[in-house]
C-alpha cells in the first residue's frame, strides 16, 4: 500500500483520496453505497465543499459512523467572518461531525491573511483553538494566489490543479510545498475527464511521493479501478511513458480545464463543458455529447453576448469566447459528418 502524508499535518492515508463533489449528481442510496465501499476498501481521505450542494449530506451518511478512521476535507467559499462561521457550522451538522480535519478557503481571488479587512483568516485561527478546525488550508486555480499562499507560511495544505498535462510552474509548486511541509492535495488529477487512463494519471503522480490525488468519483465502476490500485498500484514505464507525451502533444495550448469558474453564463451557455467539447468528442465519445440535449447546450454558444465576463473570470487567461466559438465550429462539423478540422485545443 503507498501512502502520503500531508506535510506538517501528519495525515497519513492511501494514495487515492476520495473527490466527493461528483456525489451531487448520484442519488443519496446510491453515495451512501459508494462511500462505505471506499471506506472498506482502503480510501480514508474524503474531500468535499460547502458548494457542493448535498454531498457534505451524502457524507455524513455515509461515514459518521467510522468518523474517527476517516479524515474529511471540506471547504467555504466565505468573504467575510460572519458567513464563514455559517458555513462552518452548516458543514460540522451535515458531515455528522463536531471537527473537520482540514477546513480550507475555496478558491478565493486573493491569499486570505490576518489583518486584511476580512476577517477570515482570524476566523479560522479561532475555530481551530474551538476544536472545531484541525488544520487550515486553500484551494486555487490561481497560480498567483496559490505562490502567495504557500510562501505565505500561514496554511498546512495546498489544492491545486496537478496532473501529467501540468507545466513546470505547476512542478515547482509542489517542490516548494514539499520544502516548507505543505500537504499538497492535487485536484483535476484527470484533467476534468480530458485524462482517460487512470492508472497513467496514477503513475504520474506517485513520481511525486508528497502529492495526494483526489479522484473524482460517481460511479462504482471509476470507484473499483482506483481500489485495485491500492494493492497493486501503476508505475511508470515505458508503454505510460509514451501514452503520456502523446497526450501532453495533442492536450498543448490553450485548451479549457473545466474548472468551472467562468460561470455562470448571463445567456446560460454551459461554459465549462461547451469550451471543451471538441476534446471530449476526439477523447471520450459518449452518445449524449451529440444527442438533442448535447446540440441543444452547444447552440446555445450563438447567444453569446461577448460580455467577456466569463474570459475575465478565468484563471487560466483562456479567450473563451473565441475558444466557445471554435468549439461549436466542430460540433457542427461532426453533426454534418465531417472531420473536426479545427486545431490548438
Amino acid at each position: 500500500m503507498a501512502e502520503v502524508t500531508l506535510g506538517r499535518t501528519n495525515i497519513t492515508v492511501d494514495r487515492n483520496g476520495f473527490g466527493a463533489l461528483p456525489l451531487q449528481r448520484i442519488p443519496l442510496e446510491d453515495a451512501v453505497k459508494l462511500l462505505q465501499k471506499a471506506y472498506e476498501g482502503g480510501i480514508t481521505f474524503f474531500d468535499t465543499a460547502r458548494a457542493y450542494t448535498d454531498s457534505e449530506e451524502k457524507l455524513g451518511h455515509a461515514l459518521s459512523g467510522v468518523r474517527p478512521h476517516v479524515f474529511i476535507a471540506t471547504k467555504t467559499a466565505a468573504e467575510n467572518a460572519n458567513d464563514f462561521q455559517k458555513d462552518l457550522e452548516a458543514s460540522l451538522s451535515l458531515l455528522k461531525t463536531d471537527y473537520l480535519d482540514i477546513y480550507q478557503f475555496h478558491n478565493p481571488a486573493f491569499c486570505p491573511r490576518p489583518n486584511d479587512g476580512t476577517g477570515l483568516y482570524e476566523a479560522a485561527l479561532k475555530a481551530k483553538e474551538q476544536g472545531k478546525i484541525r488544520f487550515i488550508g486553500i484551494t486555487n486555480h490561481r497560480l498567483s494566489v496559490a505562490k502567495e499562499a504557500v510562501e505565505s507560511g500561514l496554511y498546512d495544505t495546498l489544492q491545486f490543479p496537478f496532473c501529467y498535462l501540468s507545466g513546470r510552474p505547476e512542478l515547482e509548486l509542489v517542490q516548494s510545498c514539499s520544502s516548507r511541509s505543505i500537504g499538497f492535495i492535487a485536484m483535476k488529477s484527470l484533467s476534468g475527464g480530458l485524462i482517460t487512463n487512470s492508472a497513467a494519471a496514477y503513475a504520474f503522480a506517485a513520481q511525486y511521493p508528497s502529492v495526494l490525488p483526489i479522484w473524482g468519483i460517481q460511479r462504482e465502476q471509476e470507484l473499483d479501478e482506483f481500489l485495485s490500485y491500492i494493492h497493486n498500484p501503476p508505475s511508470m514505464d515505458k508503454e505510460i511513458q509514451a501514452l503520456i507525451e502523446k497526450d501532453r502533444q495533442l492536450l498543448s495550448g490553450s485548451f479549457c480545464r473545466g474548472c468551472g469558474y467562468c460561470m455562470p453564463c448571463p445567456v446560460g451557455i454551459e461554459i465549462n463543458n461547451c469550451a471543451r467539447m471538441s476534446l471530449l468528442l476526439r477523447r471520450s465519445p459518449s452518445a449524449s455529447h451529440l444527442s438533442d440535449e448535447g446540440q441543444k447546450k452547444m447552440m446555445k454558444i450563438k447567444e453569446c453576448l461577448h460580455c467577456g465576463q466569463c474570459a475575465g473570470k478565468c484563471p487560466y487567461g483562456l479567450d473563451t469566447p473565441e475558444l466557445l466559438a471554435r468549439n461549436l465550429k466542430d460540433f457542427e462539423e461532426v453533426l454534418a459528418g465531417k472531420e473536426m478540422t479545427a486545431t490548438n485545443f
